[in-house]
């Protein structure tokens, strides 16, 4: 091939290149140039948050939040995946978003299998209300009902915070039936789905979430009924915004600005809440009285309570609360024992792994436009974790009139042979009762004594009391539990447990003696 030939083809392959360049570069051109030339050259960039439509989302994806950022030069945007956790997490590890929302449940559940690539800088709000399980009521009246339930008909949404408060129930009330694989399980795209199934009869229990929950309980016409609803539930479902590592480390100012601008956006939205309702009821297509009824589920926490309540950021030399922490750590423990995990899969088991408190803190310590920044005269930090709820005291009458809820899966609490003396496990085992209690702070709880069917009915009734009554003094003492939050009934060898198939009398001896712990709501 000659000299000219082999320059023609060049010059050929390049005008074609250079055809293909200018094709694929005048977007990029006018694109820079239409920027340059208006309102829109002083924009930094895009940052965006994955979420969904749960509207306890709504100050961050507000208009009043995208306001705010603008102002400050950056584009906003809210990404809703349909709550599509698994690959929300893998859309942070492959840095696609900057910022994603989530629950403590679902970020330690689907963090672990990408290294936990986000860390949690902020708690957004926790369920109160926005999360329950219903039932039939002919079939089951409350949770203990469903112990021993072969094939529980049931229905909900696999690996959403619903999914997480059945495994809650099955773990701290010793409910395996819910999670059980001969369960005919309905899993369902979403709450609505699975409420259709209980009105239609094709399920006994659902797990549901607002508005589909008052929505069900108002079609059912009293023949359905809450098992139990999480504004009965402390630190169970707590949703918390998460940042992309590497940006973090590089942006630092920029994650400060994004969470700044946000506590002022829900500031605005608290000194005005209409305003906020307006604006879900026209982004939901919801009507007053719907989004009268979900807000009521939702407990948003201010730039104050992630400092004091969550983070345990000290505010001259108050020390606040980490309630992030045991959030995290009891969650770990829910999903270990519900076949999750086989251990522990934190990096290095260290909760502290997964947050990152500094931003919170500088903005509690410089203050930010909009708040009060903490003094010595009004620094007051929350501690009340769960167990120090004030009760009313209530006769013997009010008592008896209670409504159960369920009974917590306990351990055998030992005592010192022939007396009401707790032993060194039997403690132990009422420190691991007491942090099942912290999620449920607005129940009163039964503690009911039990021995075995052997000797005087009398004084084991006497003795079994008395054991009782040891537990509410730990109980008390140790974690400055109200009182009047606890009753003792010392019940004897009057209500044996169902002696097993195949248990010998020996074995069955020693299950009788036993502390039983029913939590139970007033009735309004």
């Amino acid at each position: 091939m000659s000299n000219k030939t082999v320059g023609a083809i060049l010059l050929l392959v390049l005008g074609a290149a250079l055809v293909v360049g200018i094709k694929y570069a005048t977007p990029y051109i006018f694109d820079s140039k239409q920027k340059s030339t208006s309102d829109a050259k002083a924009t930094k960039g895009n940052l965006t948050v994955a979420m969904d439509n749960w509207i306890g989302y709504a100050p961050l994806c507000s208009l009043e939040m995208k306001r705010l950022m603008k102002n400050s030069g950056w584009n906003f945007q809210c990404d809703d995946d349909k709550a599509e956790y698994i690959k929300r997490m893998e859309r942070i590890k492959k840095k696609e978003i900057q910022f994603a929302v989530g629950t403590v449940d679902t970020d330690v559940l689907t963090g672990a299998k990408h290294s936990y690539p986000g860390a949690m800088i902020a708690v957004i709000d926790q369920s109160k209300g926005g999360d329950a399980i219903l039932a039939h009521k002919d079939k089951y009246a409350n949770l203990n009902a469903l112990k021993g339930v072969t094939g529980l008909r049931i229905a909900y949404t696999p690996s959403s915070p619903s999914h997480h408060l059945l495994k809650a129930v099955a773990d701290h009330f010793g409910i395996s039936e819910v999670l059980a694989k001969n369960a005919q399980r309905i899993e369902t795209e979403g709450s609505e789905d699975a409420c259709k199934a209980l009105l239609a009869g094709k399920v006994d229990v659902a797990v549901c979430w607002e508005p589909d929950v008052s929505k069900t309980l108002e079609k059912g016409s009293g023949k359905i009924i809450k098992l139990l609803g999480t504004e009965s539930t402390e630190r169970l479902i707590v949703d918390v915004l998460l940042v992309e590592r590497s940006f973090a480390d590089s942006n630092p100012d920029v994650v400060k600005l994004v969470l700044g601008s946000y506590f002022m956006a829900l500031k605005s939205y608290r000194d005005q809440p209409e305003l906020l309702k307006r604006e879900i009821m026209d982004t939901h297509k919801l009507s007053a009285d719907k989004v009268d009824t979900m807000l009521k589920g939702i407990e948003w926490a201010t730039l104050q309570d992630n400092a004091e309540k969550w983070f345990g950021i000290s505010a001259n030399g108050v020390r606040g609360n980490e309630g992030i922490i045991a959030t995290i750590e009891s969650t770990v423990r829910i999903l270990i024992n519900s076949g999750d995990f086989k251990s522990n899969p934190l990096p290095s088991k260290d909760p502290y792994r997964l947050i990152h408190s500094a931003y919170v803190e500088e903005l509690v310590t410089k203050g930010v436009v909009g708040f009060t920044i903490p003094g010595a005269k009004d620094a007051k930090a929350a501690m009340v974790t769960g167990l120090e709820g004030k009760f009313a005291a209530l006769s013997l009458e009010a008592w008896a009139n209670l409504r159960e809820v369920g009974t917590l899966r306990v351990e055998p609490v030992t005592f010192q042979s022939g007396s009401d003396e707790l032993s060194l496990n039997g403690k132990q085992e009422l420190d691991t009762i007491a942090d099942k209690l912290k999620h449920y702070p607005s129940f009163r709880a039964l503690v009911k004594g039990h021995t075995g069917t052997s000797g005087d009915p009398s004084a084991n009734k006497e003795l079994s009391q008395a054991r009782a009554e040891s537990v509410i003094r730990y109980l008390t003492i140790t974690y400055s539990m109200d009182p009047n939050r606890l009753y003792a009934v010392g019940k004897g060898s009057e209500a044996p447990l169902k002696q097993l198939q195949d248990e010998s009398d020996r074995a069955y001896e020693y299950r009788l003696p036993r502390v039983e712990i029913s939590l139970v709501r007033e009735t309004i």
